[in-house]
């Protein structure tokens, strides 16, 4: 699990290290919130490609822990089993983020959605915009904590869901440990 406390002190490693970052995820919706709704298996951050190495010097107690969805997300688990999911985007001359996928495509992160504001435990942060989260969250089969976050978002932002989230459904994806709806 990742608090809030976790969270300022990976960014305050990340600040000291002069790498780039922008929250999404659940982290990234409660950001924009304000406040935390739920407990978080991961930090979801957006870096600069570029800067792996870097992040990974900046968190010396966290080992890579390869798996299927490289090239677009690269995860760190230190032993407290704490986890972050960094998400690499090469930069073009627009400032929008490309992020390669598995299959070799390519997934457009727009300079505009990365231009969000928010708070964690009283530390302002960067991270996504409530647009660009709807948007990333348009996938067939949600589960019962991306419907809540959507919902969250709804009602604060007035954005409309995605279609698939017309009806809740009544599951939690098993990859999911701690992050259970409230």
């Amino acid at each position: 699990m990742v608090t809030a406390g976790d969270v300022r002190e990976l960014l305050d490693r990340l600040d000291a290290a002069g790498i780039e970052w922008w929250i999404d995820g659940g982290w990234g919706i409660d950001a924009l919130l304000g406040e935390e709704t739920r407990p978080h298996d991961d930090l979801d951050l957006a870096v600069a490609r570029a800067d792996l190495e870097r992040i990974q010097a900046a968190f010396p107690d966290f080992r890579h822990v390869p798996d299927e969805w490289w090239p677009a997300r690269y995860v760190l688990r230190d032993e407290r089993g704490r986890q972050v999911d960094l998400h690499p985007l090469e930069f073009d001359e627009r400032g929008d983020g490309w992020q390669e996928q598995p299959d070799g495509t390519r997934a457009r992160w727009p300079r505009e959605g990365l231009a969000g504001r928010g708070t964690i435990g009283g530390r302002d942060v960067r991270c996504l915009t409530p647009e660009l989260q709807v948007r990333f969250h348009d996938y067939p089969d949600p589960d019962d904590v991306d419907w809540d976050d959507m919902r969250v978002l709804r009602e604060r932002f007035g954005l409309a869901p995605p279609p698939a989230y017309r009806r809740r459904p009544r599951h939690v994806d098993p990859k999911r440990s701690s992050a259970r709806p409230r």
